[in-house]
């Protein structure tokens, strides 16, 4: 490591803007000439401004042209002193951004043959290889400047499965780092590994045609949660193999698993994040257990899911063998995708090899934390956003997921979402992406940031609907707030508006949404209390009895109403986590899918399933265009707390002229008109694609904290 004794500091905060800081203590920090030298021979540079600060004056000062970065520069003071030029908020400028942006490919690129490899560090004077050759040591080699701050180095010959780092000199310190675009690991991913994921193929499986987002059924789960669980039936437990097995039985032989998934009529499974994360030792006893939102390396499935996480293409095939596995039910993948922080950002590859650019700052230069967790990815710098769009675009082909759920997406900008989305509509294939767009406190103009208030930009991206879900179970920021579904009529005119798509329906209602299909309407994901503990809360006293009611109802308007239905796994049978409203690294048993609970809890699968297979058959439950909900939907006369719509006209959406849809959450019996003769489709007890019953009384009944559903051919 080159090392330098400091006298003062310099920094490059602009192309062509320098500030130098001479301490008191130095000459009594006096300087009137300084020049720069490193790039042929030596340039004055003219003094712009002087500033007293507290230990230190401060001078600011400018030079004709731009500087080139690559080459170690020195400023000199009038003194003979000298100082290296560091890299300062210049790494943060437009200027910079539209210097040094590479639209090219960057990484390893692996054949028998060679091996090139390519890095963009433009602040970067030195950059080196490390190879290390399977068993043996490391070797070193001198990479290549190209054009806009890209190192490169061909190897010759085979280095499949060799490990490989970077190791870069930025202001006369040298940083080792993995390879940002890495796509096979160590284990816990320590080093990258030289590998072609090509090589394994996937199995292709035809898929039942989607063709609207609101067609969707999102089942939310956790590849360990999925089958650690005693009773799951699966052999490899809590990895990837486990969660690809078909066919699983669990308690008195009923169905568990992808099986099961495909049996309560799901079209998506997303699983919470699988690429490398930290929090897990993928070499220990697997003791620990984490959500896997500290990410690590993004473009490489995490080890602690794979039976070997020391065989870097292992847990490649496990992956695509389980992808290829949902496939073959026929169900997509949405893939959880955490581009909005990374685990630690001083440890990160990023920080490492271009220090200060991938992560947002404050008005004082200090990391934001708009996420919670100690820094916000800048995916408004063009290298920054290109990482995101080229990660997005390599698992839409490497892996063929089929969707992209967004984690705190309200963190990145509009114009990296806009660019996702246009990657997503190149695939060939439907690919649904959602995201949490909340308002988050980050250092970018509000109208750039991808949330709910800009949907309007964001097209064809959904966005999970909190509005939805505190109106139907209550605030999820306070347990004991009950929500619509919990008996709460307050929220009935809320409840209305949600249910309706948050289009804004009624003359006087404000539209959240452009598009039903922008709405993800849920009442618990896994985050927070579930559903069943919040009831536990809100009713101590309760037995189960009411609160399964309860639950049911929330569940149902989940499924019925206009958007796409987004469900936890578990949801259907109750799942608690025995009051954890933050689980992100508690026990299994805190975490699993208890299947003992889906065999206890059969009738509300049943019900759950049964209300799956109404909205699949009939469209009008799943329209996709705002026009389409205000031309059919509309909402009726009904006795408070009730809400009552009906779908009108709407034989070509499902068979039946008119559905009469409504909602009872108190605790008493109600009568709804009901003229005429009318199939039941759904009451409190039974539901399902089929008629369970039929009303030609006039009015109908609908059991306390239950729905009904009437259809009239």
């Amino acid at each position: 490591m080159i090392t330098v004794e400091r006298m003062y500091r310099a920094y490059l905060d602009e192309l062509n803007i320098i500030a130098i800081l001479l301490p008191r203590s130095y000459y009594n920090g006096s300087c009137s000439v300084f020049a720069l030298s490193g790039l042929g021979g030596k340039k004055e540079l003219i003094i712009k401004e002087r500033q007293e600060l507290e230990e230190e004056i401060k001078y600011i000062c400018t030079f004709e042209g731009d500087l080139d970065l690559g080459t170690t520069c020195w400023i000199h003071d009038e003194h003979g002193g000298k100082t290296d030029l560091q890299i300062g908020s210049v790494i943060r400028t437009e200027a910079f951004d539209e210097k040094y942006y590479y639209s090219g490919s960057l990484g390893c690129f692996y054949t028998e043959e060679q091996t090139v490899f390519k890095l963009w560090a433009p602040t970067a004077t030195q950059a080196r290889l490390l190879l290390e050759e399977p068993g043996k040591g490391i070797t070193e080699y001198a990479m290549d400047r190209e054009d806009y701050g890209v190192w490169s180095y061909c190897a010759e010959g085979d280095l499949e499965l060799h490990a490989y780092s970077y190791k870069v000199c930025i202001d006369l310190e040298w940083r080792e780092a993995a390879d940002p675009y890495a796509a096979a690991l160590t284990a816990n991913g320590e080093k990258a590994v030289v590998a072609s994921p090509g090589k394994i193929k996937m199995a292709e499986h035809e898929l039942p045609e989607l063709e609207h987002d609101t067609d969707a059924v999102i089942y939310e789960t956790h590849i360990r949660d999925f089958t650690i669980h005693p009773g799951s039936g699966a052999d490899k437990k809590g990895t990837y193999r486990g969660a690809a097995e078909l066919g699983t039985k669990g308690p008195e032989g009923c169905s568990t698993g992808l099986s099961y998934v495909k049996e309560l009529g799901a079209t998506h499974i997303e699983f919470l994040p699988f690429n490398d994360f930290a929090g897990v030792d993928e070499l220990g006893e697997k003791s620990d257990y984490n959500w896997g939102y500290n990410p690590l390396h993004f473009n490489a499935p995490d080890g602690s899911y794979s039976e070997d996480p020391a065989d870097p293409y292992l847990r490649i095939r496990e992956l695509k063998d389980l992808i290829s596995a949902v496939h073959s039910q026929g169900l997509r993948v949405i893939m959880d995708a955490v581009y909005n922080h990374v685990y630690i950002r001083e440890s990160s590859d990023f920080e490492k090899l271009v220090p200060g650019y991938y992560f947002r700052h404050d008005e004082f230069g200090m990391p934001s934390n708009g996420t919670g967790v100690g820094n916000d990815f800048a995916s408004e710098r063009k290298m920054a956003g290109k990482f995101i769009v080229d990660s997005v675009k390599f698992w839409l082909h490497e892996y063929q997921i089929d969707g992209l759920r967004f984690d705190l997406m309200g963190i990145m900008d509009v114009g990296t979402m806009q660019e996702v989305r246009q990657a997503a509509d190149e695939a060939g294939r439907h690919i649904l992406i959602i995201g949490e767009g909340w308002d988050l406190n980050t250092p970018l103009p509000q109208e750039h940031k991808a949330n709910l208030r800009n949907q309007a930009k964001l097209g064809r991206i959904g966005q999970f609907n909190d509005w939805f879900r505190d109106s139907i179970k209550g605030s999820t920021f306070n347990i004991y707030d009950k929500g619509y579904a919990l008996g709460n009529a307050h929220y009935r005119e809320d409840a209305k508006q949600v249910l309706a798509g948050s289009i804004g329906m009624g003359k006087k209602a404000k539209p959240l949404f452009r598009s039903p299909g922008q709405s993800v309407n849920y009442a618990e994901s896994h985050d927070n209390h579930t559903l069943w503990d919040k009831l536990g809360a809100c009713f101590p006293e309760e037995g189960e009895g009411f609160k399964e009611k309860h639950h049911r109802l929330a569940t149902a308007m989940v499924i019925l109403a206009q958007g796409i239905p987004f469900l936890h796994s578990g949801q259907e049978f109750f799942r608690t986590k025995n009051g954890d409203s933050n689980s992100y690294r508690s026990p299994n048993e805190v975490n699993w899918l208890d299947w003992e609970r889906r065999l206890h809890y059969q009738d509300n699968v049943d019900y759950i399933k049964g209300l799956i297979n109404i909205r699949k058959n009939i469209k009008a439950f799943r329209f996709h265009s705002t026009e389409l909900i205000s031309r059919h939907m509309q909402f009726i006369q009904a006795e408070e707390p009730m809400i009552a719509f009906e779908l009108q006209d709407i034989r070509a959406f499902g068979g039946y002229d008119s559905i009469r849809v409504c909602f009872n959450p108190s605790r008493e019996e109600r009568k709804f008109p009901a003229e005429g003769e009318w199939e039941v489709l759904a009451d409190g007890d039974r539901a399902g694609a089929e008629p369970v019953n039929t009303v030609n009384s006039g009015a109908a009944i609908i059991a306390p904290c239950s729905l009904l559903i009437l259809a009239r051919r």
